[in-house]
């Protein structure tokens, strides 16, 4: 008797392409394959504990070190090969942008998946949109019906590229948003540089997901491998192809935003030195009535002491010579 697991499940029966079962409980799958002998089945587990994975174990004979690695959270992209089944981890990506907020950042959603002779068990280890992959799946009756468990393999790696690729080309958007305020005249307000910031960093997120992509899709279609046939090889590297635009969009993008938030630091320097550079020159100015008034507030005798006539001339002196620095100053482009 087949065990019973406890997390939310998604399910189909595919026969010749065909959907014949659809969101059946985990104990009828068993039987739904032995009813149709060529049959395959696809098997999404939300948030699986270790009982729930022990139950699929036990029917499956996936390897402990592939349940181990789909317990855990955070494994990095891979495709690992075991006697009876693949194992390979992926992430799927969701860019949000709240233009109101200003909040931004790269969504991940974590799957791992089991790749037998005819099921795919695919576990989410965070709440994801399965709906997407179900349409890729039905877009594509006719390869469905020679692919078996390997088309439902590629319409996974083509849903989660494809997510990939749109969140790169969504954050290379908003950073146009952000690159109009930072070459603006007098550098970015601190606000759009941390939007700059924060830009960078979700890159950052989203390229450790993409770039072991084009090695993981490879791994499955190379020329010995018995995993894609004839059928499916062109259509495994077209999302190799998107892997690899993927990863060169975000490489881009990066250099693109390093590039700015550097221009902008110059242009912060700049404006330092130039606010800087007129404070020395004022008190350049304010230094010659001080040195005047200096000169003449001594307690003795000088052109015009006890006269009416050098007050005139100290004052004249002082705004002579200040004028004058003023406009020197002016023409060399310190004020």
């Amino acid at each position: 008797m087949t065990a019973k697991i406890s997390c939310p499940v998604h399910s189909r029966l595919y026969v010749e392409g065909r959907v014949v079962e659809e969101d059946f409980g985990y104990d009828a799958l068993a039987g739904h394959l032995r009813d149709h002998p060529d049959s395959v089945g696809w098997l999404d587990l939300l948030e699986p504990s270790a009982e729930d994975l022990a139950a699929v174990t036990a029917e499956y004979g996936l390897h402990p070190l592939a349940i181990e690695d789909a317990l855990a959270a955070r494994e990095r992209p891979k495709l690992d090969r075991y006697p009876d089944h693949l194992f390979v981890n992926v992430y799927a990506v969701y860019f949000d942008h709240d233009g109101g907020s200003g909040s931004l950042g790269a969504h991940k959603v974590e799957i791992s998946a089991f790749v037998t002779e005819r099921v795919l068990i695919t576990v989410h280890k965070n709440e994801g949109d399965v709906g997407k992959l179900v349409e890729r799946w039905d877009a594509d009756a006719e390869l469905a019906a020679v692919g078996g468990v390997n088309f439902l393999l590629y319409g996974l790696f083509d849903v989660v590229v494809d997510s990939q690729y749109a969140a790169a080309r969504q954050l290379d958007e908003a950073m146009d948003e952000v690159e109009d305020s930072m070459l603006g005249e007098g550098g970015a307000p601190r606000t759009v540089r941390m939007r700059g910031f924060a830009l960078r960093r979700s890159l950052a997120q989203l390229r450790r997901a993409v770039a072991p992509m084009q090695d993981v899709v490879a791994e499955v279609n190379r020329p010995d491998s018995d995993l894609a046939d004839d059928r499916l090889r062109p259509y495994y590297r077209d999302v190799e192809d998107h892997a690899e635009r993927a990863l060169e969009s975000i490489e881009h993008s990066l250099v693109r935003i390093t590039e700015l938030l550097d221009a902008d630091l110059n242009e912060q320097s700049n404006i330092l030195n130039d606010i800087t550079r007129k404070l020395a020159a004022w008190a350049a100015i304010i230094a010659v009535p001080t040195a005047l008034t200096g000169y003449f507030g001594q307690n003795l005798p000088y052109p015009g002491f006890g006269k009416p006539w050098g007050f005139v001339l100290s004052t004249t002196l002082i705004v002579v010579m200040a004028t004058g620095l003023y406009f020197y100053l002016k023409k060399r482009g310190w004020l």
